[in-house]
């Protein structure tokens, strides 16, 4: 079998190696998306993130990275992870359904201005959906990060990056890259001008679209 793996490993890297390389094109936008976090985050502002299965692990990761450090020393930020809130999403789909279960917390925690970062990588998740229109709806910034689009989620955000990559996989591995940037950006911004320390191991216009990855 290792000639299996081998030959899944190298078609693995040269997808991915392309759908990194046109996502790094798109230095502006995760750029803007760490500004905008920078500055809200220390006005007292709120980001909330949500995925499905290992977008939702991603979702983790990434406000676990803004609430303790990413590379540099800087102050916390609030940051939740809606999918990680095991108790809220047993009781929310035990009361209301399964499409209600990142709404729900999207109303009960976001702020007019705070923003949700969505993560999709078909982009059709309807309790993902749900969540974008509910965060809509209360003055929420919405930027996804989906698949190939555009797609039902895309549409829904203020702002959106995709992944035309046709793996699961990949798409998911180019989402942490992004999200990482964004708190590479977010860093920039909050972090003291000193060296940077070892690594942990851990303005926006409407409905913008931004191409993040190609087969």
């Amino acid at each position: 079998m290792l000639g299996h793996t081998e030959r899944w490993l190298g078609a693995h890297l040269d997808e991915l190696a392309v759908a990194a390389r046109d996502a790094a094109q798109h230095a502006d936008v995760v750029d803007r998306w760490g500004a905008r976090l920078a500055g809200m985050l220390t006005d007292g502002g709120r980001v909330l993130a949500v995925g499905n299965g290992g977008s939702a692990a991603e979702a983790q990761h990434f406000t676990a990275e803004l609430v303790g450090r990413f590379v540099d020393e800087r102050r916390p930020l609030s940051a939740v992870c809606l999918s990680a809130e095991t108790s809220s999403l047993t009781a929310i789909v035990n009361d209301y359904g399964v499409e209600e279960v990142f709404a729900r917390q999207v109303q009960a925690h976001g702020r007019a201005g705070d923003v949700l970062v969505v993560l999709s990588t078909s982009g059709r998740s309807p309790n993902v959906l749900a969540a974008a229109e509910r965060a809509r709806e209360h003055g929420l910034h919405v930027w996804a990060l989906t698949g190939p689009g555009p797609n039902p989620l895309t549409e829904r955000a203020d702002e959106s990056l995709t992944v035309a990559a046709p793996s699961t996989s990949v798409i998911q591995e180019v989402h942490l890259m992004l999200l990482h940037a964004v708190c590479a950006a977010v860093d920039a911004r909050l972090a003291p001008a000193a060296g940077p320390a070892e690594p942990s191991g851990t303005g926006t216009p409407a409905r913008t679209a931004v191409r993040a990855g190609a087969a």
